[in-house]
């Protein structure tokens, strides 16, 4: 029987997957977790990753791991590896202009599955010592130098930052001998320049420029870089990397890279945008993939539990309040400051009564807010690229939200929502999707195994990710505008694939809950009044899921006034599901 294993070395976990094809379909046989030991004082990350696969091997029942003098053998047919130890791979990097050549360095590195450190630009106001001393405090695996579009004269602004570069002398997080990869993506004009003045104390690897153009952005060349030197730079000098990257049949891929890998390839067989997030406990990741274009975010300060003071100093007392429901189960104010900090001092704490719960998830709705605000100044969409054909920017369109057609919920606090309708209110409450967007939560965070698994069987990881991964939580069907509350701003009428009638309505400040269980779809027709406009397409068809059909008309941007946004429902808190079928309520 075909096995693969895949796993993802992350900074503090090591998972471990299994996966087995029976009659010629892929799916997951079992799971495997073990610390990390990347860092002191095992320093060997082979170690964390064997005791993973050997917990396979228990929960399984199988022999998948022989030892022997010679080193480790896995007796399966593949095996693979994706990672972020050591804090994943950090990058600085440098342009000419902070809003142009910078930003895209910023891009690029951030689609290469870097976490960025710091950006500095000829125009950030520094002086030469504050630079060197940011960057010699930094112990980035990589640097990106960008600059200039093609036919510009760039020797001043490349002399800067190559002295600046060569004076700091910045020091690798792994491997303290080895010199820096610097990877320069800028006008060409400055390559020469760049290798005289860096090539003897760094690696210097030379990519198209990242700006053609003033009004052109060319990312692929600087990521494929900045894969390549991950491997053939960081990868080789962390702790047992080495030895790990022996045994697996493809390079090792760096975590977001995989899951990138994964997202960009389902939005195209299905032909839809995606946006994912990764919330964590100490950042927030957000991908998104609109008309195949791919951008990634991080944002370093949200998070669930080392990050919680930074979402409680940002966000405001007051938006956090909000979101805790009026009657029996009330939290007041300066109880949900005294819960907030005990979370920031217990960080790795799991909530133990219903109000530590929806403290909890109050956070994370403005944690996933801020992040995805960040993720909005960042990503730039390709007004004239064809459908699924990543290349050339050439006029730049901001990302909105009604772009997006799924979103994916990843991350302990709404993968492990004890019931599965919070996950999907955490996601409605903090995007604010508008028209119809289905809603799905990454079960165990698969994706970045699936993401590797994808590079060796696409069709079989994209089978995998539909039936063992997501989750789906049903469909949002979202009106613009505001409705007075007790006025019906919308009203749906269909048949489900099962047969069923569908109907359903909703008044303003109000959501209701249509029965569609998972698997089933449903042809509907929507009309809408009193203030609520739908401007897509009025007959539609939406996938079930737990959620079924979610109608949701407390407006957009919501309101939290008396005359806009009547009580708030609770309706997630008592986990009603429709998986049951009938009526509706």
């Amino acid at each position: 029987m075909p096995r693969m294993i895949v796993v993802d070395v992350g900074s503090t976990t090591t998972k471990a997957l299994l996966f087995e094809q029976r009659d010629k379909d892929w799916s997951l046989c079992q799971r495997g977790e073990a610390p990390t030991t990347v860092e002191a004082p095992e320093e060997d990350v082979m170690a964390g990753v064997l005791r993973a696969v050997s917990l396979l091997e228990r929960r399984s029942g199988l022999s998948l791991l022989n030892l022997s003098s010679e080193g480790p053998v896995f007796k399966v047919d593949s095996f693979l590896a994706t990672s972020s130890a050591g804090g994943g791979l950090q990058m600085v990097v440098c342009g000419n202009v902070a809003r142009l050549s910078a930003e895209s360095a910023e891009r690029a590195a951030l689609g290469g599955g870097a976490i960025l450190l710091d950006v500095f630009s000829a125009d950030d106001g520094l002086t030469l010592f504050q630079r060197l001393e940011r960057l010699r405090a930094l112990r980035p695996d990589m640097i990106l130098l960008s600059g200039g579009v093609e036919g510009a004269s760039v020797i001043s602004f490349v002399v800067e930052m190559c002295d600046f570069i060569r004076t700091a002398k910045p020091r690798a997080k792994f491997g303290y001998a080895h010199r820096l990869p610097v990877i320069y993506a800028g006008a060409s004009s400055g390559a020469a320049i760049v290798e005289d003045l860096l090539g003897e104390d760094f690696v210097i690897k030379v990519v198209a420029n990242l700006r053609p153009s003033f009004g052109m952005e060319n990312l692929i060349p600087a990521r494929e870089a900045i894969h390549e030197a991950f491997i053939e730079h960081v990868m080789s000098n962390a702790p047992g990397y080495g030895r790990l990257q022996e045994l697996t049949a493809l390079p090792i891929l760096p975590t977001p890279t995989a899951v990138a890998e994964i997202l960009i390839k389902y939005a195209v067989q299905r032909s839809i945008n995606i946006l994912c997030v990764d919330i964590g406990g100490a950042t927030t990741d957000i991908f998104s993939v609109v008309d195949g274009h791919f951008t990634r975010s991080v944002s370093a300060n949200y998070g669930m539990s080392y990050s919680i003071g930074n979402v409680t100093a940002a966000a405001g007392l007051e938006r956090l309040m909000r979101w805790i429901p009026d009657g029996e189960l009330i939290v007041s104010a300066a109880e949900m400051q005294d819960r907030l900090g005990n979370k920031l001092l217990y960080p790795v704490t799991i909530p133990a009564t219903i109000a530590d719960l929806l403290v909890e998830q109050a956070a994370a709705r403005e944690a996933l807010r801020l992040s995805f605000e960040d993720h909005l100044a960042l990503a730039r969409i390709p007004r004239k690229a064809g459908l699924f054909e990543p290349g050339l920017l050439d006029k730049e369109d901001s990302l909105e939200i009604g772009m997006i057609n799924l979103i994916i919920g990843s991350g302990g606090v709404l993968s492990n929502a004890p019931q599965r309708l919070q996950a999907a209110a955490m996601l409605l409450d903090a995007f604010q999707p508008v028209g119809a967007t289905e809603l799905m939560v990454d079960s165990i965070f698969m994706l970045p195994h699936l993401g590797a698994f994808s590079k060796v069987d696409e069709d079989a990881a994209l089978e995998i990710l539909s039936n063992d991964c997501l989750i789906p939580l049903g469909t949002s069907l979202s009106p613009l505008g505001w409705v007075e509350p007790g006025s019906v701003g919308i009203e749906i009428t269909g048949r489900s694939s099962q047969g069923r009638d569908i109907r359903g309505k909703a008044s303003g400040g109000c959501i209701e809950i249509i029965p569609l269980a998972t698997g089933e779809t449903a042809e509907l027709s929507i009309s809408t009044g009193n203030g609520a406009h739908w401007p897509w397409s009025s007959k539609l068809t939406v996938r079930g899921g737990v959620g079924g059909i979610i109608l949701d008309m407390r407006g957009r941007p919501l309101l939290f006034d008396e005359k806009h946004l009547t009580e708030y429902e609770a309706w997630w808190l008592r986990g009603e599901t429709t998986e049951k079928g009938g009526e509706g309520r």
